[in-house]
């Protein structure tokens, strides 16, 4: 017990020592630094990087296709906040959009201006997919995620061979007939796109039952309350992107492919072999014909198939 009590009081000693030494640089070190007259401390030193977090200024004025956004209101202001933060701050995904955004807003743009639809449904789009060929979990697909009944109502066709929803352009027709469609039943663009989301009917039922005619009067479930908040923050992250802190040049943004396409009117048996007639391989067939789903294309109708291949 007495080689424990002096083994304590070593310690304690030397921790009484080691304080007073630490005590004596730090205080040596802070007035060497306030007699250096070059050497300034600020609150952003104190920091462990550079990167700060900061928030976003609101436009003073926002609308949606020509329809104003009445940001006077405390939901909607916050609303908007929330998908102007939320995207801003997911900088790989939106660096990602603005470089498809890029790539496919040429294809996509002219369609949108033959139909008289508004070019900010283009995000839209954006706020659909990404701009890429996804399959949600309950089977919307493609860039505007269209469901397999309302593809063929539109006059998609959609089998084993063939799956119209994958097809730019095609796709981007059938979404326009239904944005037209809901403009006509709602008279307002926001209430379509909204529309687009939650279906007419969903809008309509929810319009009767609050007895309200505008899409921001309107509690809804909590996908569509974001859905035209974040077209919104879309259109103005990717239309002002330096704003938003992203900095990029030409050449980091994707292009598509010089393409020619080719008229098939009869079943191929073969896409690997179809695809080595043209100087290219399967994959590359397959990713500028994403609506060609299977090896081989029957063709039992005898339609006439564009097909896109290099030139």
């Amino acid at each position: 017990m007495k080689l424990d009590t002096f083994f304590k009081k070593i310690i304690f000693t030397l921790g009484i020592v080691s304080l007073t030494l630490g005590t004596y640089f730090t205080i040596s070190s802070f007035m060497a630094t306030e007699k250096n007259e070059n050497t300034t401390i600020t609150p952003e030193k104190s920091f462990k990087n550079d990167y700060n977090i900061f928030a976003i200024d609101l436009p003073e004025e926002v609308d949606f296709a020509g329809e104003r956004t009445p940001l006077e209101i405390t939901d909607i202001k916050e609303r908007l906040d929330k998908e102007l933060l939320v995207n801003t701050y997911w900088q790989s995904n939106a660096l990602l959009l603005i470089k498809r955004s890029h790539k496919y807003f040429p294809i996509i743009e002219p369609i949108l201006k033959e139909y008289e639809i508004p070019e900010d449904f283009k995000y839209l789009a954006v706020a659909e997919s990404g701009l890429e060929q996804v399959v949600s979990h309950a089977g919307a697909t493609g860039f505007w995620q269209i469901m397999e009944a309302t593809a063929q109502e539109y006059g998609l066709e959609v089998n084993d061979n063939v799956d119209e929803r994958y097809h730019i352009e095609k796709a981007t027709r059938v979404a326009c007939e239904y944005l037209k469609k809901s403009k006509e039943r709602f008279g307002s663009w926001t209430l379509a796109a909204a529309a687009y989301n939650a279906g007419n009917y969903g809008i309509s039922k929810e319009m009767n039952r609050q007895e309200v005619e505008n899409y921001y009067d309107l509690l809804l479930n909590p996908e569509t309350s974001r859905y035209v908040f974040r077209i919104i923050a879309l259109k103005h992250i990717l239309s002002n992107p330096k704003e938003f802190g992203f900095h990029f040049e030409e050449k980091d943004l994707y292009e598509i492919q010089p393409l020619k396409t080719v008229e098939v009117d009869t079943a191929v048996t073969d896409f690997v072999r179809f695809a080595e007639k043209f100087n290219m391989n399967y994959k590359t067939l397959k990713i500028h014909n994403p609506w060609l789903r299977d090896k081989h294309l029957d063709n039992y109708s005898k339609k006439v198939y564009s097909i896109k291949v290099l030139k």
